[in-house]
């Protein structure tokens, strides 16, 4: 069997973000034992988790590197959260607010991905952008997630950061790791 790479592109916030999310996550496994987002980074994914051969490891990186997106750094809102109400896998998430210049990224994200790796499938749903920024999901059981979301539903979070870059990380076998960086110019 050939060795293959996992990975995924996606937007992460500044460290003070990322530490107030982080605090969400763990109200989450202290009060909802869900704690399956701590396993990885906030972040807003761009393009969903992929695989390639090991062996091109190098094309990806280069790929990532020289990618066109004719976007310039922009302010990203979040504000309160969200939540996707599915009995056997529900999410609650941090809310990014609707954002043409983010919808506008993923868009050339996945038009550049599905134009370089063409015999690598994209799901459908990457093509309906709903960004979000996970703080509870897989483990969540759904009794859980009624109790929490009675609560989230109202709480309130605001927060903003600029938007300069974003990122390709690669699964090592335990967490994400950023690999590259795509600076917007």
């Amino acid at each position: 069997m050939t060795q293959q790479n996992l990975y995924f592109i996606a937007i992460i916030p500044p460290n003070d973000i990322s530490q107030e999310v982080t605090a969400f996550r763990n109200d989450f496994k202290n009060n909802y034992n869900s704690r399956a987002a701590l396993k990885n980074m906030p972040h807003i994914t761009l393009k969903a988790p992929f695989k390639t051969e090991a062996h091109l490891h190098e094309q990806v990186i280069h790929w990532f590197n020289n990618l066109d997106v004719p976007i310039a750094p922009f302010d990203l809102e979040l504000h309160n959260f969200g939540m996707f109400d599915n009995i056997k896998n529900p999410v609650v998430y941090v809310h990014p607010m609707p954002n043409e210049a983010m919808a506008t990224l993923q868009k050339a994200v996945l038009n550049g991905f599905e134009s370089a790796f063409p015999g690598i499938p994209v799901h459908f749903h990457e093509h309906t952008f709903s960004p979000h920024m996970t703080i509870a999901y897989r483990d969540l059981a759904y009794a859980e997630f009624i109790k929490a979301w009675q609560g989230y539903s109202t709480k309130e979070y605001n927060s903003q950061f600029e938007v300069n870059s974003f990122y390709l990380l690669q699964h090592n076998g335990t967490a994400w790791k950023v690999v590259a960086e795509h600076t917007l110019k």
